[in-house]
């Protein structure tokens, strides 16, 4: 029997697993040796039940391992990056681009506020206020206090006096900011500034304060050249003459408030309010103080100015109060004008318009029931500035260009006769055509007369005479001669005269007959040009319309050798502490060929007018001392024949004195009757103020002692 062989198996960890690791290792090393790949068994998935594991049949699973190391590490790397774009947001914020940031917080906290400057003052050439400033109580309602309180605007529309809806109405008006309390009334009366002050409780967001306002301390005085100021409108706010202007800005709206609103304006300050989330003023950032406008001196006279408009007034008084011999009719005269030159230098002395107004009206905002009576038919256009707007039919003023024509083209001399009739008529005349004779005004008849007795007379038939051979020879003398020089006396021209509303006029003219037909064939069926065409033109009539400035600057031209300069409402512009900041020197604007030949005739028949007892304007000017001062001038009736039964406009011109000519003065009424007893009495007057108290040179730069308190 063999010897029992005594076999030893390795133990088994429980699970299947082999006890000896060293066995597998060797194991493995043996199939390395052999070439083979080594063998490992792959434990089989442990059973779990009852979430114990079962060790039959299978090795023992290792367990899961937690490591809360590894995740604090992840989570701390995470806001370790999260901490580091924070980081560099704030650094962003607050250090790279700060400056943009902060802009932008400011901008949605800040808002700007314009504050408006003092506005210059006007003043006539001496140095006296035109137009000031004053403190007077304004009256504003906040919109956040209507909003809040309903019921205020019905109390304080009650105490006011004014409609409700009125106050609403403004209160929605977006040419107000937003930021500040809206204007209800300024000049507001004492008692209801009072009570307001009294029952604050019952005006909730309703204040009283000191504003500035326009004042006019000479009343009436040159209202027509002077203005008005008013909010600018809508349209002037497109306009690039208004560039930089916002809505709620108080501009000039007429006369030299508005030629001249850039050097009165000043330069507007500047608030920076603080605001709140919902809008409310919370405080103030910054003041930016305004600058108060320039003074504008003017060349007017103030005394005479209102001597001017005194006699103005009373001579269209008096005239509607009588009964015109000549025509047996009562003169309507419902307005009239009057124009004071300086003729060598253009500067307007006085310009009265009649009937005026008081420009005070406007302060505040103008009512309704003011506006509508400034503006009513019966009311005769005072707004109107008759001086450079009204236009009129110039009558035997206009001689001055058929003359002037007449000689310098050679037509005729001075020693040149005409025989007056009392009638002229057109040889081979066409009725069909127009009229065909033509009589004096007076019915006279003065017989073998040269220019120089037809100009005292104020003789029609020689001056139809001239217009006749004008027309019969346009080869010779031209197609237009009359109007060309009618033209170079800035007759149908405009003078350039520093006021708005100037109106142009105009000059008959085949051109001017063809054009208006063509714009209105009806009222004007003749589009062609005649003799008789010719004929009235020669001594005024016809289509041919002027302004009294344009008249008196007609005159001034001839009066001062044949220089035509732009009339000048302004001496110059100063600071308010006096200091000259321009001054307006005189401006040529044309000539007028005047040899002695031309002008001597001329000057003769005029000084005649005032001074032969053959002159038109003899009676008006007897007693005057013409050796001390001699005076020339010349009459104008312009009849009409468009409204039958209707008085005359009645003009006439002087100048003076003749030797060395320091006064043009011209004055038209319009169905004042004939040039000699409607208009050349005022001028007279005019005249005798002007020897009396003669008009020195304009003080642009002395300070008036008369300055509003409210300058200083």
């Amino acid at each position: 029997m063999s010897p029992r062989r005594t076999i030893f198996r390795p133990l088994r960890a429980p699970g299947g697993a082999s006890a000896g690791r060293g066995a597998r290792l060797r194991n493995a090393a043996r199939q390395a040796r052999k070439g083979g790949a080594p063998r490992f068994r792959t434990p089989k998935p442990a059973r779990v039940v009852a979430g114990v594991k079962s060790a039959v049949g299978a090795g023992v699973a290792r367990p899961t391992r937690y490591r809360p190391k590894l995740r604090l590490r992840v989570t701390g790397g995470v806001l370790v990056v999260l901490f580091a774009m924070l980081f560099l947001r704030l650094w962003d914020l607050q250090v790279l681009n700060a400056a943009v940031y902060k802009k932008a917080v400011l901008s949605n906290s800040i808002r700007t506020v314009v504050t408006q400057p003092l506005r210059g003052e006007i003043l006539a050439r001496n140095g006296q206020v035109l137009a000031g400033n004053t403190t007077a109580e304004e009256i504003t309602l906040s919109r956040l206090g209507a909003h809040g309180h309903p019921q205020v605007v019905g109390r304080l529309a009650a105490l006011l006096g004014i409609d409700a809806k009125q106050i609403s109405a403004t209160l929605a008006d977006s040419r107000y900011s937003l930021y500040e309390p809206v204007p209800i009334m300024i000049n507001a009366p004492l008692s209801a500034v009072i009570y307001i002050r009294q029952h604050a409780g019952e005006f909730p967001g309703v204040a009283a304060k000191l504003t500035s306002i326009r004042t006019y301390p000479q009343g009436n005085t040159a209202a027509q050249v002077l203005g008005y100021i008013d909010q600018i409108t809508q349209q002037e706010l497109t306009s690039p003459a208004y560039k930089g202007y916002q809505a709620g800005d108080v501009v000039g709206q007429s006369g030299v408030e508005a030629t001249y609103q850039q050097w009165l304006r000043g330069t507007p300050g500047a608030e920076e309010l603080e605001v709140n989330a919902v809008g409310q003023v919370v405080g103030v950032a910054h003041t930016t103080a305004p600058k108060p406008g320039n003074d504008v001196v003017l060349s007017i006279d103030l005394s005479l100015q209102k001597y001017v408009e005194q006699q103005l007034a009373s001579e269209i008084s008096a005239l509607r109060n009588s009964v015109d011999a000549s025509t047996g009719l009562v003169p309507a005269a419902p307005g009239g004008a009057a124009v004071v030159l300086d003729p060598q230098n253009g500067q307007v002395l006085a310009m009265a318009s009649f009937p005026t107004y008081n420009p005070s009206l406007w302060v505040g905002g103008i009512s309704s029931s003011a506006y509508n009576a400034l503006t009513a038919p019966s009311a005769h256009h005072p707004l109107l500035n008759r001086a450079i707007a009204g236009e009129y039919t110039p009558g035997s003023t206009f001689k001055i260009a058929t003359a002037t024509a007449a000689l310098d083209s050679g037509l005729v001399t001075p020693n040149t006769y005409i025989n007056d009739t009392g009638v002229f008529t057109v040889p081979n005349c066409n009725t069909a055509a127009g009229a065909c004779s033509f009589h004096n005004a007076g019915h006279e008849a003065l017989g073998e007369i040269n220019i120089v007795t037809a100009l005292t007379a104020s003789d029609d038939v020689f001056f139809y005479t001239l217009g006749f051979r004008f027309g019969i020879a346009p080869s010779t003398y031209g197609q237009t001669p009359i109007q060309n020089t009618a033209n170079a006396y800035g007759l149908g021209e405009v003078s350039g005269i520093a006021l708005p509303g100037e109106a142009k006029g105009q000059v008959d003219s085949p051109a001017l007959r063809l054009a208006q037909h063509q714009v209105a064939p009806k009222a004007f069926p003749n589009a062609g040009w005649y003799i008789g065409d010719d004929v009235e033109l020669a001594f005024g009539q016809g289509e041919t319309l002027i302004t009294p400035l344009q008249l008196a600057n007609a005159y001034a031209t001839f009066a001062n050798g044949g220089t035509r300069f732009q009339p000048q409402i302004a001496a110059g512009v100063r600071q308010p502490n006096g200091r000259v900041v321009q001054t307006f020197a005189p401006v040529v604007a044309g000539h007028v060929n005047l040899p002695a030949s031309t002008r001597g005739p001329m000057l003769a028949g005029f000084e005649g007018a005032v001074q032969s007892p053959m002159g038109t304007a003899y009676y008006p000017f007897q007693g005057f001392n013409f050796s001390a001062f001699p005076l020339a001038g010349k009459t104008g009736t312009a009849t009409t024949t468009a409204h039958h039964g209707q008085e005359p406009t009645a003009l006439f011109v002087v100048f003076g004195p003749t030797t060395d000519p320091q006064y043009v003065v011209a004055v038209v009424i319009e169905q004042g009757g004939y040039g000699t007893s409607g208009a050349a009495p005022v001028a007279r007057k005019v005249m005798d103020y002007l020897v009396a108290h003669p008009i020195g040179p304009a003080h642009v730069g002395t300070a008036s002692p008369s300055r509003s308190p409210s300058r200083h």
